[in-house]
This record gives structure tokens, sequence and C-alpha cells, in this order.
């Protein structure tokens, strides 16, 4: 029987279902504990799509299948190994991690956003990085403070 007429692997084929691991950031993983039980949610998540994965008959589709989930587990693995859970802000008198921080730009608009750690920031669902430039220039400051950012000034409106 010809080769031609049987499946097997190759290099090319495996090469095609390893993924390149995500990106870790060189910044303490500091988290919140809701933050905390996400990331353990999210391996979670990628454990069972990885034994889904493995049920799969077909040796190539089971790579495929299985490439983001791998690499999902490798990545939240990790920053579950290194959370490193923050209480919460011992006084609102000052912007710190976990506040919840008001502040009104210059051109009037006000916003409302939740310091936390990098992988729970969404800043639609009204939370920023820790290591945001915004993040950044508001921690350590009070009420009544105005933030310069690049060309722009914003004002601590309310902490809590």
């Amino acid at each position: 029987m010809s080769v031609a007429f049987t499946k097997e692997d190759s290099a090319e084929t495996a090469a095609e279902t390893v993924l390149p691991d995500r990106v870790i950031s060189p910044h303490p993983n500091l988290v919140t504990k809701t933050g905390l039980k996400a990331l353990e949610g999210q391996l979670q998540l990628a454990r069972e799509a990885c034994e889904a994965a493995g049920a799969i008959e077909d040796v190539n589709e089971r790579r495929r299948a299985s490439a983001g989930p791998l690499r999902d587990m490798r990545y939240f693995a990790e920053r579950v190994r290194t959370a490193q859970v923050m209480p919460d802000p011992p006084t609102n008198a000052v912007v710190a991690f976990g506040n919840l921080v008001t502040f009104r730009r210059d051109d009037g608009r006000t916003q409302r956003l939740r310091i936390v750690g990098e992988d729970e920031a969404n800043p639609a669902r009204g939370s920023m990085s820790y290591v945001s430039p915004v993040a950044r220039a508001l921690m350590g400051r009070a009420v009544g403070d105005f933030v310069g950012l690049a060309d722009r000034e914003i004002e601590i409106v309310d902490i809590s």
C-alpha cells in the first residue's frame, strides 16, 4: 500500500498545532480576591477544554483542538502560581490598588474605574490595570488633586 493513502502524523502537522505561549507581564502579578478566583476559573475552563480535546479520536484533530487550551493552561497556571492577593485598601484617603476612583477629565467627562490586576482589567466594564498610565498617575493622590496625563489633566472627584 502506498504511503499516500495512509494517515500519518508529520512534523508539519505537529508544528501547526503548537501555539506560542501567551506573553507574561514582567510586572508583579497583583490581584484582588475576585481576580484570583477569575484566574482559577479560567484555569479550570482550560483544563476542561483540554480534557474534551483529548477525547477526539483523530490525532491531528486532537492536536488542533488541544493547542489553545494547552497554551491557556500554561498561562493561567503560571498566573495563579504567581498571584499576589492584595488586601482591600486600608483607607480611602489616597488612591491605592483596589480603590474605585471617580475622576473628571478636562473635557468635563466623568469616569469611575477600579484599579485592579492586569488580567482582571477591563476598562469597558469599569476597571483598569494598576500598571496603566492613568492608574500610575492616580496612585497616592487624594480627592481634589489634579493629575497631568500627557497634554491633559484630570481631577480626582471621589475614592471609594
